[in-house]
């Protein structure tokens, strides 16, 4: 069965009992049961719901993995991650990720004893140089957020193992549909669902996919013992934005190619990061390990001053702290999405006050070129 059927057809299709065709949304706590543990697979909605069974079966089955879990964010699937590991762990995290990744492992993680070094990861010398004793995981995105570089999935895997280490993958920007890391030698990856899974700006979640079953299980024992799951509303939510995500995805990155490509000849921007432009260093690899390039591009303006006029213009883009939506959205990583991470090594990474950060959306893409040129002149 080839993606896009997937995406209609995979995982639980449909309702046996009643014959509908979407699977119903289960909106219910506890399940009766015939006698003491004798039940029929559902005992407490913590535990499982046939809502959000159905949902996790259907990410395990597109991210190629052995279990798939649902949560009620993607901080509350990090946090849920994070939880396997134990006090004096040490953690090695990609050094451009997500600002609530970085604020959940420094603030929250690392006061109940958990280590962590931050490195980019697309520097395999000094991946394997961070490895220390007591390291455990490699937590990495791929393209990264903001500054969209990318690392080799394969070859960290490669180093993961020969150091018997955990390989987690935020697979947020490229989603299944066009980039998989399980098969590429990850051992766990997840997804803030809220931005492409969902895709319509109506549903908050987190999704995780084990390659290991046993992995996958223990990951359970955690979830179901702190709770952060997904309600069936939610869990239908994502199965019904879902089944559209291939044509989606296509539409996004045509129009984020055009655009990246129309801004890359503008002398009035001074940087245009986007993979599937042929100058970005990883293209390559990108090419290699992935069908697509995604729909996100990062441009620096110059100046904090130029991005606040640029986005005080802009009608068809929303200023708003997300990704990933049919709309184009558009934000200032520096103040927003990255404000927790302090100003320094915002300044040593390249996250500039002037770097503006656009999830293109899947309106024409002649009118979000018109846009941006009106609030760019």
């Amino acid at each position: 069965m080839r993606l896009k059927t997937r995406l209609i057809h995979g995982g639980i299709d449909g309702d046996p009992n009643t014959g509908a065709v979407s699977v119903p949304i289960y909106q219910v706590s506890t399940y009766k049961q015939e006698a003491i543990g004798k039940h029929k697979g559902f005992e407490y909605s913590r535990t499982g719901n046939p809502t959000r069974h159905a949902l996790e079966t259907y990410i395990a089955e597109l991210e190629g993995g052995a279990r798939g879990l649902a949560f009620g964010s993607g901080m509350a699937a990090l946090s849920t991650i994070l939880s396997l590991f134990n006090k004096g762990d040490h953690l090695i995290v990609g050094d451009d990720v997500y600002g609530g990744t970085y604020r959940v492992v420094t603030r929250v993680f690392t006061r109940l004893g958990l280590e962590a070094s931050f490195v980019d990861t697309g520097d395999l010398a000094a991946i394997e140089k961070a490895v220390q004793p007591n390291t455990r995981a490699i937590i990495m995105e791929t393209p990264t957020n903001p500054l969209l570089k990318v690392s080799d999935i394969s070859a960290l895997a490669d180093i993961a193992k020969s150091k018997n280490v955990l390989l987690i993958v935020d697979n947020t920007f490229m989603t299944p549909y066009w980039q998989n890391p399980l098969d590429l030698g990850a051992d766990i990856v997840f997804h803030s669902a809220t931005k492409y899974l969902g895709g319509h700006s109506d549903v908050v979640a987190g999704l995780v996919v084990t390659k290991d079953a046993e992995l996958g299980e223990e990951l359970h024992y955690v979830q179901n013992a702190i709770g952060g799951i997904l309600g069936p509303q939610d869990s239908w939510l994502l199965l019904r934005g879902m089944k559209t995500l291939g044509v989606r995805m296509e539409e996004h990155e045509t129009n984020t190619r055009a655009l990246a490509e129309w801004l890359s000849k503008r002398s009035d921007i001074k940087k245009v990061i986007y993979p599937g432009l042929s100058g970005h260093p990883q293209h390559e690899l990108m090419q290699k390990q992935a069908r697509g390039f995604g729909g996100m591009i990062s441009f620096d303006v110059g100046s904090a001053e130029r991005a606040d006029e640029v986005l005080s213009k802009v009608k068809w883009f929303t200023l708003a702290e997300s990704l990933g939506a049919v709309e184009s959205l558009i934000s200032v990583p520096a103040r927003m999405t990255h404000a927790s991470i302090p100003a320094e090594r915002r300044a040593e990474l390249g996250i500039t006050d002037g770097l503006v950060r656009i999830s293109v959306g899947i309106e024409d893409v002649e009118d979000l070129i018109e846009d941006l040129e009106q609030a760019l002149s």
